[in-house]
């Protein structure tokens, strides 16, 4: 699974002129999830969202987590992040999951940061989108939960 991270003012995804998901402050999450994934693979960038501390304390150091601010996550499946652009000028898509192991993936991401404690919104699944955000820093961050830099054990 890869995401992209970005704290956010503000962020919305609309569908066809009805806004699907929408928060003020917290993080924008773009979620892609690849052929081989497992719930394994979500709970650890669960852990990692929820734990990141990117928000400002009192000084304006990176410091503080989404918790911790009261925060929101808007989070949208994205399986163009899987996109690879290697060989020619189209993208493959040859790493991205099959369409129902990646909504599967993707709904219980959604439903481990709920239980975390984090309000989550989000976006439609496999529908076309219209995110709009106020990225603030700017502040984007990528993780991957196969990162061969990653040791799952230090959080």
């Amino acid at each position: 699974m890869i995401v992209v991270v970005q704290r956010v003012a503000s962020a919305r995804v609309t569908v066809e002129g009805e806004v699907t998901g929408e928060i003020g402050r917290g993080l924008l999450i773009l979620l892609g999830v690849a052929r081989g994934d497992t719930s394994a693979d979500a709970d650890y960038l669960v852990r990692k969202v929820v734990a990141l501390r990117i928000f400002p304390d009192e000084n304006g150091r990176m410091n503080r987590s989404i918790t911790e601010i009261g925060g929101s996550i808007l989070a949208v499946s994205q399986f163009t992040l899987l996109g690879d652009c290697a060989k020619g000028n189209r993208p493959a898509f040859d790493q991205a999951a099959p369409a129902e192991e990646a909504r599967t993936l993707y709904e219980y991401f959604v439903d481990r940061v709920g239980q975390a404690g984090v309000r989550v919104e989000t976006g439609r699944f496999q529908a076309e989108m219209s995110v709009e955000l106020l990225n603030q820093g700017p502040v984007t961050l990528i993780l991957e939960s196969r990162s061969p830099k990653k040791d799952r054990k230090d959080i």
